[in-house]
């Protein structure tokens, strides 16, 4: 009987995978990500939330932080929502 041995995976491949890894966010960090990435402005997700538009800002540095940190930047607002979609926080039916 012949048995296959698996190949290690490639260094792009590891990389990949790694980049993949969504990060821990906490219930409030999603509400606020969702709703900034649906409105036109931190205003409008600080009205929606019933908070400021500083608290907004804060956790959306929070958010970008945990992005970074898994090795997946996310330094522009674009850039957040396709990383929202890609790891299921916002559905392209959402927009």
């Amino acid at each position: 009987m012949h048995t296959e041995q698996l190949a290690p995976m490639k260094p792009a491949i590891l990389a990949m995978t790694e980049r993949r890894r969504a990060p821990r966010l906490s219930n409030r960090e999603l509400e606020v990500l969702r709703a900034w990435v649906l409105t036109d402005s931190k205003q409008a997700a600080a009205s929606q939330l019933f908070i400021t538009p500083a608290t907004v800002n804060t956790h959306i540095t929070r958010i970008r932080t945990k992005y970074a940190d898994l090795g997946r930047p996310a330094t522009t607002k674009a850039t957040l929502l396709a990383r929202a979609i890609q790891d299921g926080v916002i559905n392209l039916d959402d927009l």
